[in-house]
């Protein structure tokens, strides 16, 4: 598991989306969560979603709009993450084999003590989460 780590940007952002979302309506969705954890761009770490997103348009462009590196992480290690999860979802899993994206791939970033502060939070197409390090 790669954990990442800085002693002023200590949260990371967690995004999933449906393909060809449009990035708008993702970055929006980021900002809200931002503002739910009550932090700025300059406190995040990177984004980081499940690695069949990893040449998502949207996922990149919100990726360079917060000017973040964008990590990704395969399904198994997300899926790892299931017993941390806050809502965990069976439709999820049936669609890409985990429990959980936004929340799994923030938790799984941030390393195993790390805490969720902003729980997933959804818009019509995405989801998103952020996760402390400890």
């Amino acid at each position: 598991m790669t954990t990442y780590s800085n002693s002023t940007r200590r949260y990371l952002l967690g995004l999933g989306c449906e393909r060809g979302t449009d990035w708008n309506d993702v970055r929006l969705l980021a900002e809200r969560a931002m503002q739910e954890a009550g932090i700025g761009a300059d406190q995040l770490l990177a984004v980081v979603s499940i690695d069949t997103r990893m040449n998502e348009p949207a996922m990149l462009e919100v990726a360079t709009h917060f000017r973040l590196p964008l990590r990704c992480f395969n399904v198994a290690a997300l899926e790892r993450e299931t017993p941390r999860l806050k809502n965990p979802s069976e439709l999820v899993f049936a669609h890409v084999g985990c429990h959980g994206v936004a929340e799994a791939a923030a938790l799984a970033a941030a390393g195993p003590d790390a805490e969720l502060v902003v729980p997933k939070i959804k818009s019509a197409f995405a989801t998103a989460a952020i996760a402390r390090i400890a």
